[in-house]
């Protein structure tokens, strides 16, 4: 599994603390711009009291893109079930499939016996798929014999406070592995940026 955050609104914190400070002033926002410049930490401050305070339509003007690549299209549909971002997948339609394209759950890779029997069940998918496209099938009409476990990848834009919710939900010990650890990978990667927002894992 690998995740890339792509790009993310320009200093992020400091758009999220200027929002704050537009719904407590009236001054031109450029004199807010100046008064964040002159006073170290206050933006953290500001985003500390709108996480607090529960004022969390201000987080949602900071934006962060990403590339995923890696996770199977179980993983994929529990993603796009978070309906606050944007997504473009990779089609089967178009896109080749390989054997090495299917993701392998850890309790199967430590099971020998398990492995085997998933292994085997992988290999008689690409060939059904394969055979059935010499036979003239269209790809679109053959990928119905791919087993969820395909690997996919794709592109996800979302707000600030979107991702904050989906962080909550995905890094709790009864998310299922695979979308725990792309939460957490996703959630690692926002933190570099803006860290003062994603400093606690909270429900929005």
């Amino acid at each position: 599994m690998r995740v890339k955050l792509l790009w993310h609104t320009p200093n992020p914190e400091t758009v999220v603390a200027l929002a704050m400070r537009r719904c407590y002033n009236s001054k031109p926002i450029e004199d807010l711009e100046a008064e964040l410049a002159s006073k170290p930490g206050y933006e953290k401050e500001l985003i500390a009291k709108a996480i607090r305070d529960k004022t969390f339509d201000v987080i949602e003007h900071a934006v962060f893109m990403f590339e995923i690549e890696g996770i199977s299209r179980i993983c994929s549909h529990q993603l796009v079930r978070h309906r606050i971002a944007s997504y473009d997948q990779e089609s089967q339609r178009f896109s080749a499939v390989e054997r090495e394209d299917f993701i392998v759950p850890p309790s199967i890779q430590s099971n020998p016996e398990a492995l085997k029997l998933y292994d085997e069940i992988m290999k008689r998918s690409v060939e059904a798929f394969k055979k059935l496209k010499e036979l003239e099938i269209p790809k679109e009409d053959a990928r119905f014999v791919l087993p969820q476990s395909i690997g996919t990848k794709l592109v996800v834009t979302a707000n600030a406070r979107s991702l904050m919710h989906f962080f909550w939900q995905r890094t709790a010990p009864q998310a299922q592995w695979e979308i725990r650890e792309l939460a957490e990978l996703m959630l690692k990667e926002c933190r570099k940026v803006a860290p003062s927002i994603f400093r606690e894992v909270v429900e929005t």
